[in-house]
């Protein structure tokens, strides 16, 4: 329910009115009427006596609702009514629309038999509106009488063909001047050179709010924070975009985001312009030369900046960095998200965020890391507020609840569908006891025991498509990921493999456990091409203890297998393949303590290789293709 009577129209008015004198330059060219108004301070007209609103309603037919009644009462009319509406009705003025603009016919041309309800009220708001601009800039302001609140209000739907947007609902007349009153501030506050300085007693007071937002914000009360920040970005306050951006991106809002000149800032170029680039893009349809519009007022030194961090951003070699203690904590969650512990990464940068410091006043937290090719992966909308209400830069304040981690753990997760059930097939290899970085040398041979750069599965696999120039039908070598899959463990991943050939396959887990023990899985129970099949084995130092195949609804073992890894406690109904994948994954990760992680390889990058083909050489009288391009 509104409150209407609580308002003070004749301060507000005459704040307004006090505002807008004070804001026009002494040397410009005024009409009669805007000199009158700048002299008396009053952009309004006498008050309306009771006698011409009851002359009103009776020519209307309708009572007014009470907030434009009230107006009325202190003013019969308006000037400037923000930025395009010149003069607004009194009693005298206001009229039934009755599409005397033919928006009506304009607006039911886009209709059809499935309009919704709104879009046919929408349309009809031109022949029942009442009027009330008199003179605008094409911009129309009708109350609606038909859409009417518990207090008796009428909305207020402005209008304007040049601004390409659906009208724009007010939710009665008090609200309305509210926001041309804030549209009135926001176009002033941006001051051409010779304007006088744009400042008064709401402009103090709002900045006065900003400030003590932005001390909140650091404080971890981000939600007070933004709350003030919009308002006062409502009303065109310096500093209020830049710092509500800030908090934007960390919520993973991106677009229009542009922290409003901070990023073209020397201060805070190195914190913001990778943000700010990095959305650029993730757009690659989008022209470099678009990105000047966010660099205007930019100097050639940062703009060269810019697009440097744009080549690097784009081609994965961006690195994000910091200063003091927070700057070292970054490069240890760097280490452990390039091998897959995202979780572990990201309480390693919130431990060390309160020790952070900002580069200045209008810096609200480190942003440069979400372009950080390793790092921004670990940003979610849930970590993104965690973060927010993180007491920081020298402010003291209540320390949230821990985010849950993202990686459930052991290899179950393996068998869950995945958004658009992409994942109906993969393989992976386990080694104890050596490091990530020393799986290509146990699996590839020659240029591919160098691990690439850390990507996403997608980018590694389109990569290594453009750059690959030959192709064979009885070769199968594996794009895989590598990271840490739990305590002494590494692992190596393939989410969509080739076809599964059980006379040709291959396991590389003798080769991978030289010296140790390695285990190989390749699960395609839940396949769209084929028969259900999944492979394991077991090797240590070298040489193969155990293996099964299950495929052609058949399974074939060797070697001594485990309890707990029996292929007959698993395929005693081969239509669950869900069921038998999930059960398989779970034994597998109890009988060996192994986990793999779920975000780092659904939507981090990690590094990747090529491994070895995972099939025999042709035999003689085997035929073959091989496909070479260029």
């Amino acid at each position: 329910m509104t409150n209407s009577t609580a308002f003070d129209w004749r301060s507000f008015l005459l704040r307004w009115s006090g505002e807008w004198a004070d804001s026009l330059p002494d040397d410009e060219t005024r009409g009669e009427d805007d000199e009158a108004a700048r002299q008396a301070r009053w952009l309004g007209f006498p008050p309306a006596s009771a006698e011409r609103i009851a002359a009103m309603e009776e020519r209307l037919g309708r009572r007014m609702p009470p907030s434009y009644r009230e107006f009325l009462e202190v003013s019969g009319g308006w000037r400037h009514a923000g930025g395009f509406v010149w003069l607004l009705a009194g009693p005298e003025d206001a009229h039934w629309h009755d599409n005397e603009s033919g928006l009506a016919d304009l607006f039911e041309e886009y209709l059809d038999e499935d309009s919704e309800p709104e879009e046919r009220r929408e349309a009809d708001l031109w022949r029942r509106g009442l009027q009330l601009d008199v003179e605008s800039d094409a911009t129309h302001v009708l109350l609606d009488p038909e859409d009417v609140d518990e207090d008796g209000e009428w909305a207020v739907y402005t209008w304007a063909s040049w601004r390409a947007a659906p009208p724009e609902r007010h939710p009665n007349f008090r609200e309305f001047m509210r926001e041309m009153h804030r549209e009135f501030h926001s176009l002033r506050a941006h001051r051409s050179d010779g304007e006088p300085v744009f400042v008064n007693d709401t402009t103090r007071t709002l900045d006065a709010q900003l400030e003590e937002a932005r001390l909140e914000a650091l404080r971890g009360g981000w939600e007070r924070a933004v709350k003030t920040l919009d308002e006062a970005k409502e009303y065109g306050r310096p500093r209020a975009a830049g710092l509500g951006d800030q908090i934007r991106r960390l919520l993973g809002q991106t677009s229009m985001v542009s922290f409003d000149g901070l990023a073209t800032d020397l201060r805070y170029a190195r914190e913001l312009l990778p943000p700010l680039v990095a959305e650029h893009a993730a757009h690659s349809y989008r022209d470099d030369s678009t990105l000047t519009f966010d660099l205007r007022g930019a100097d050639d030194d940062l703009v060269s900046l810019a697009y440097a961090t744009l080549d690097q951003v784009r081609d994965g070699t961006f690195r994000y960095t910091a200063a003091g203690p927070f700057g070292e904590a970054v490069e240890r969650a760097r280490e452990l998200a390039r091998w897959g512990d995202t979780d572990g990464a990201w309480r390693t940068l919130i431990d060390a965020l309160p020790l952070w410091e900002p580069l200045g006043p209008d810096h609200l937290a480190p942003l440069g890391w979400v372009a950080d090719p390793v790092l921004g992966p670990l940003l979610t909308p849930e970590r993104g507020r965690e973060l927010l209400s993180t007491p920081r830069g020298g402010q003291a304040g209540e320390a949230p609840s821990p985010t849950a981690g993202l990686d459930p753990g052991g290899l179950a997760w393996l068998a869950e569908p995945d958004p658009g059930n992409n994942r109906t097939s993969y393989r992976f290899v386990l080694v104890e006891g050596v490091e990530p970085e020393e799986l290509p040398g146990r699996l590839a041979d020659g240029d591919g025991t160098v691990l690439n750069a850390p990507m996403t599965l997608w980018e590694a696999r389109h990569g290594s498509l453009r750059d690959r120039r030959e192709f064979s039908s009885f070769e199968d070598r594996a794009l895989m990921a590598v990271g840490r899959a739990g305590a002494g463990w590494s692992f190596a991943f393939e989410g969509d493999p080739s076809s599964f050939d059980r006379r040709r396959f291959v396991s590389p887990a003798a080769a991978a456990g030289a010296g140790t023990r390695a285990v190989v899985v390749w699960s395609g129970l839940r396949t769209v091409h084929g028969e259900p099949f999944f492979h394991l084995s077991v090797a240590r130092d070298g040489a193969e203890q155990y293996a099964f195949t299950y495929a052609d609804g058949e399974v074939r073992s060797s070697g001594e297998i485990p309890g707990a890894l029996d292929p007959s406690r698993f395929f005693e109904d081969p239509a669950d393949d869900v069921g038998t994948e999930r059960s398989l994954l779970e034994a597998v990760a109890g009988e060996f303590g192994v986990r793999l992680p779920r975000h780092a390889i659904v939507n981090g990058r990690l590094h990747t290789f090529t491994t070895r083909s995972w099939t025999r050489p042709p035999r003689d009288g085997e035929t073959f293709m091989v496909i070479r391009v260029g």
